[in-house]
């Protein structure tokens, strides 16, 4: 049994394999098509379940095609439907359609039932699908006697609707007496089911008119519920109402809105089931009551929601996911939370499948003695049965057929015969539906037959490649072979390839590949053969090329262009000027090899291109003209020319007239050309317009006119200085009206809202109208929707609004002007679209890249296009610092936003701070505005190195010792593995000793520094380290005390010229001397004496003050200096406290309308900017004096 089972599997796969080798492809040629025969295709039916209205005719549709061409007939229920006895049925001419009369006395409920088409002929018959026909039906609402709903405040409420059955379902909402719909929102919706649900109920739900509608989109009909009262009792007044009947001695008093955790309303339980077939759109609903309103989530157990095809609806009470397929089977939970808790609901979710076509059978056209196999292959869940029918009849009953045999969802074909033709029908069906495929055999014995024209003929450029053609059919698949000449042998070789269908090619066609070609087609059938020509040209060549050229301005200059060509062909020059066409000027002169150009100015320096054609071939070749300045005249004076004068006009004819003038005075600059002007007296008085311009050689001009326009014209000299003044008007000129000659121009259609599509375009000028009564004709319909356009005429205005529309879909638009007299011409059409909306899909698929402690890249994929309702914009990342990872202190949230524009799936973050723990998500952006976030994504930045420490303090100075205090730093960074100290002393002459190096531990914050040398002053260097590396450093000096004994010689020994009062001493003394001499010399000019002595006692300098000898201090001194803070390098006190200054630095955000911006390949294109705001260093500032010891120590 084993091994018959191999040699049938072998047995299979070479009669497969034979098929793909020997089975016939059948040229799209008509002619060859209306001559073969061929079994019937069905090409057109109705759908499987056809639901009709049952006011019009039923036409159920059914055609096919085939050679002869088929007969058709029906089953109704499985039995023969026959057509000629029912009077209300007839079937349309060479088509297998019925058309059902129902509008003349029949009822579409008495031809319900399931239809089936056949299509025969003599070569098999073949099936359309069962088609279920259902009238549609649109029953009213039962009377029922509706109670008012008496409801307290906050407590949920249920409004059924309960709609009637009708067919196809009918679509639910609610309105209220105005037919105003309800206003819904996350406390108050619709369910999937049509009732009407309150979370909880407010004061403001009391009405009467809650009314529930079902629109039957068949029938156009639309059935009404009757009204609902819902009133509902607020505390306050239930309070009233209980005080009003109770005495002052009973307890009364209602309980106030008391706040309660989620329950469902729906679904009831906590599990639930739900079957879903593939393909389909999955909806899960979820609806709580509660106190405050609960919030809905969703989320799948064990797995991820599908990206790109979920969507949430109706306040995210309802879950949609599209295209479902067998991967989204599994339970989904929904949970509904408020501040007081959460419920929670299990759906489980089964996606069953109807059949889907894997392999679909495929159409067989086979020689007499050829094998083929039809292949079905089908799935779905449950597994599908494949049936097999031949003509319509199941297999198992049909005639035999020795070339069949039946191998499960595979049909094989031996040595097949001409009666072996039919149509087979392969069904796959399981519980859920099922697929219905025709595929048909066709055997055919054909001698051959070539479709390409004989004599044709191919002509090539040499040394290019050449394809010659020989389209042929015949079965068996007849065998191709070419001949060059009518007696040449069999070609063959790698100068020559041929292809599948036929075609010779000659890879390099050379001069002797020119002649006849001879295809010869031959089966056991026949042969035919087909003759073609091949003629090879010489290819067009430029031998002598146009250069380069330098010439002064008004000269003349000539570029060649000579060629040389195949004599059979024609060739045609063109020249150009800066790729375009040369200018529309009688200075350009094109001869046959060469290009002139008289009298050159300025503007033609540029570059000039020959361009040779041919039917074959074409060639180019390019030069560079540079026009320099004339050498100037000295004794000639340049001025603008005088106006021309004597404007006539002659020739008056609606659409043109002539106007001629004579020139002014050129004042020693020929005139270049003549400007002409008009004005419409009619529409612009006063204002003139530009109309033409002609050479300087010319003193007429034939003007085009426009209808319904009274022209008056003027003419403006021009020369190389300037424009001349304008000529005197001419004489009027009114034209008649007519349609007007175009339509307005810039066209557009731009929504301002999701349902509106919002039409402008540019109105034409009063002289465009050609006519009085300017109005437009504004036509719109949506594109690649089979509507018919819909047109309004609207007055002289540039925009119209069409309201209703879809959410941006493409529309064709057209604009037509029309006055009095008609229409202008058809206008074309412009495409625009209706208002954008929201984006409904977050990006998907977010990936963060951290590259270092401060840049992160990251990714996203795509929304699908017609997701983004809108013209796609860019994309938003939204992202922010939860916390450090050092200090585990969370501070305020302060988003950043960084814009991409266009289709961009990723960009870096630059500016992240080191150590930290970031969010982010991203948005999709059109026009509208923001989609929904992706989910946030947390990443974290490696550590960096920390900043310096917050500050230094050095205190209790002794005579071998000083204590350090310090703070962390700031930004820390990542974790702190230790303090690094250096210090070295400092001699009277600045200059700096030994450096000694401690490491502390990085959980100390003080350390006192022992075995030092007496007033000595030591200059400190402080960072903090983690394992990154070291931070920046703070520095400190500090002394420490003197010994007591050496004290007082220390003091004498002390350089009083560095003193700060004794320099201030000294600056004041100076002063008073140089304000004594300049009014010495004052005096002296004016002949009298000063007497200095009185006047110094009388002005003695309040701020010099003595030294007091008996303790040893100084007396205070005060300078606008000594509130200042000390500059770097300057002496501070010994106990003192240095903080570092904190810094706000931040990254400028990115992107137009934010902060930042990114350039095409995402990296950083903006910059820091930043605010420090310095703070004055402890300890640098004092009011008090100065102790002895630091008044020496300033010495030192």
């Amino acid at each position: 049994m084993m091994k018959k089972s191999i040699s049938a599997s072998k047995a299979s796969l070479v009669l497969f394999l034979c098929q793909m080798i020997s089975a016939l492809d059948v040229p799209l040629d008509s002619k060859l098509l209306e001559e073969l025969s061929q079994p019937p295709t069905i090409t057109q039916q109705s759908p499987k379940d056809y639901i009709v209205d049952p006011r019009e005719n039923i036409v159920i549709q059914c055609e096919a095609k085939g050679k002869p061409p088929p007969s058709f007939s029906w089953t109704r229920n499985g039995t023969h439907f026959d057509i000629d006895k029912d009077a209300q049925v007839t079937m349309k001419p060479n088509s297998g359609t019925l058309v059902i009369n129902i509008m003349n006395g029949g009822k579409a409920e008495a031809y319900e039932g399931v239809y089936q088409c056949t299509a025969r002929n003599e070569r098999g018959a073949a099936i359309s699908n069962n088609i279920v026909i259902r009238p549609s039906r649109s029953p009213l609402w039962t009377k029922e006697k509706l109670e008012p709903n008496h409801v307290r405040e906050g407590d949920s409420l249920v409004l059924h609707c309960r709609p009637p059955v009708g067919l196809p379902p009918p679509i639910i909402f609610w309105m209220d007496n105005a037919f105003q719909r309800l206003p819904q929102s996350e406390r108050v919706s619709q369910g999937l089911n049509g009732d009407l649900y309150f979370s909880n109920v407010q004061p403001e739900d009391t009405r009467e008119d809650y009314i529930c509608y079902a629109r039957f989109n068949h029938t156009q009909t639309i059935q009404q519920k009757q009204p609902i009262s819902v009133k509902v009792f607020s505390m306050d007044s239930l309070n009233d109402t209980i005080a009003a009947n109770l005495s002052d001695t009973d307890i009364y008093g209602a309980k106030p809105v008391t706040e309660r955790q989620p329950i469902l309303l729906t679904p009831t339980g906590s599990t639930s089931t739900k079957v879903e077939l593939r393909g389909n759109v999955l909806l899960l609903e979820c609806i709580a009551a509660g106190l405050p309103t609960p919030v809905i989530r969703w989320i799948k157990e064990g797995g991820e929601l599908p990206a790109n095809r979920t969507f949430f609806e109706n306040f995210k009470k309802t879950l949609k996911i599209i295209d479902v397929s067998e991967a989204d089977s599994g339970n989904y939970k929904c949970i509904a939370r408020n501040i007081l808790g959460s419920a929670h609901h299990v759906i489980s979710v089964t996606v069953k499948a109807a059949p889907y076509w894997i392999t679909a059978p495929r159409n067989l056209v086979l020689s007499p003695g050829e094998d083929g196999t039809l292949i079905c292959r089908a799935n779905g869940n449950p597994k599908p049965n494949i049936s097999w029918l031949a003509n319509g009849v199941p297999i198992a009953i049909a005639p035999e057929d020795p070339s069949r045999k039946v191998d499960g969802d595979t049909i094989i074909f031996s040595h097949v015969q001409e009666r072996s033709s039919a149509v087979y029908q392969c069904n796959a069906s399981n519980e859920y539906g099922y697929l219905l495929a025709n595929a048909f055999v066709n055997v055919l014995a054909e001698p051959p037959r070539i479709l390409t024209p004989a004599n044709k003929l191919y002509q090539v450029i040499a040394d290019s490649p050449a394809l010659l053609d020989c389209a042929y059919f015949g079965s068996p698949k007849p065998e191709i072979e070419w001949f060059k000449g009518v007696k040449g042998s069999i070609l063959r070789g790698d100068e020559y390839v041929f292809h599948d269908n036929g075609t010779l090619e000659i890879p390099v066609a050379q001069k002797d590949s020119t002649g006849t070609y001879t295809c010869v087609a031959r089966n056991e059938l026949g042969k035919i053969q087909n003759e073609v020509r091949l003629e090879v040209k010489d290819p067009t060549m430029i031998i002598k090329q146009p250069e380069y050229k330098v010439i002064q301005r008004y000269g003349q200059v000539s570029f060649e262009c000579i060629i040389k060509h195949d004599f059979t062909l024609l060739p045609t020059v063109i020249w150009l000027k800066d790729n375009d066409e040369l200018p529309d000027d009688e200075r350009f002169l094109v001869g046959k090899d060469n290009l002139t150009i008289m009298n050159v100015t300025d503007k033609d320096d540029g570059t000039y291109t020959c361009i040779v054609n041919t039917t074959l071939d074409s060639v180019s070749a390019s030069a560079v003209l540079t026009v320099v300045a004339a050498p100037p005249t000295p004794a000639i004076i340049y001025a603008r020319p005088n106006p021309p004068f004597d404007l006539e006009l002659t020739g008056q004819l609606e659409r043109s007239v002539e106007l001629s003038w004579i020139p002014g005075d050129e004042n020693n600059s020929p005139i270049t050309n003549f400007v002409i002007e008009y004005e419409d007296g009619l529409h612009e008085p006063g204002v003139w317009h530009y109309q033409t311009e002609v050479p300087g050689t010319q003193t007429t001009v034939q003007l085009k006119l426009s209808p319904y326009v009274n022209y008056s014209f003027r003419v403006i000299a021009v020369n190389e200085i300037g424009r001349s003044q304008p000529s005197e008007p001419s004489e009027q000129y009114l034209t008649k009206s007519a349609n007007p000659d175009e339509n307005p121009s810039n066209v557009q259609g731009i929504g301002s809202e999701p349902d509106n599509l919002v039409i402008t375009w540019e109105s034409l000028k009063g002289f465009q109208s050609n006519g009085p009564g300017l109005q437009y004709k504004v036509s719109w319909r949506q594109k690649d929707v089979d509507d018919e356009w819909t047109s309004v005429i609207v007055a002289n205005v540039s925009k119209y609004i069409v309201s209703g529309t879809p959410t941006f879909v493409p529309y064709e638009i057209k604009v037509q002007a029309l006055n009095d007299l008609g229409y202008a011409p058809e206008p074309s059409e412009v495409i625009g679209h209706s208002g954008e909306d929201l984006p409904m899909v977050a990006p998907g698929n977010v990936q963060v890249h951290v590259i270092n402690s401060t840049l992160a890249k990251v990714h996203w994929d795509p929304v699908p296009l017609k997701s983004v309702r809108g013209h796609l914009q860019g994309y938003k990342v939204y992202y922010w610092k939860v916390q450090s990872l050092s200090r585990r202190s969370r501070r305020h949230v302060e988003k950043k936003i960084l814009t991409f524009r266009g289709n961009k799936t990723f960009g870096m973050l630059p500016g992240l701070e080191p150590f930290s723990s970031y969010k982010l998500n991203v948005r999709v952006v059109n026009g509208k505005g923001e989609g929904p976030a992706s989910p946030d994504k947390v990443f974290k930045t490696p550590e960096g190195v920390p900043s310096s420490p917050s500050f230094l303090k050095i205190t209790n100075p002794t005579l071998d010792s000083l204590t350090l205090e310090w703070g962390s730093p700031t930004h820390p960074n990542g974790v702190l593995t230790s303090y690094i100290l250096k210090f070295q002393p400092i001699n009277n002459t600045h200059e700096l000793g030994p450096l000694v190096e401690i490491r502390i531990p990085a959980n100390e914050s003080s350390l006192i520094l022992k075995n030092l040398n007496y007033s000595t002053r030591y200059k400190f260097y402080f960072n903090a380290q983690t394992s990154v590396g070291s931070g920046s450093q703070i520095t400190e000096e500090a002394v420490t005390i003197m010994d007591e004994g050496k004290m007082a010689m220390a003091s004498r020994q002390v350089d009083i010229a560095t003193q700060g009062w004794f320099i201030g001493l000294m600056c004041a003394v100076a002063l008073l001397i140089l304000i004594l001499l300049i009014v010495c010399f004052i005096r002296r000019n004016k002949g009298g004496k000063y007497p200095v002595k009185e006047k110094e006692d009388a002005h003695a300098d309040p701020e010099i003050q003595p030294m007091k000898e008996d303790d040893g201090t100084f007396g205070e001194y005060s300078d606008a200096e000594d509130h200042k803070p000390l500059k770097k390098g300057s002496r501070t006190p010994s106990d003192r406290t240095v903080k570092k200054e904190d810094s706000d630095d931040s990254l400028v955000d990115y992107g137009e309308g934010v902060n930042g911006q990114f350039n095409e390949d995402g990296s950083f294109i903006g910059q820091y900017s930043g605010k420090k705001e310095k703070e004055p260093a402890e300890g640098n500032e004092s009011s008090e004096a100065p102790s002895p010891v630091n008044a020496m120590n300033s010495f030192v």
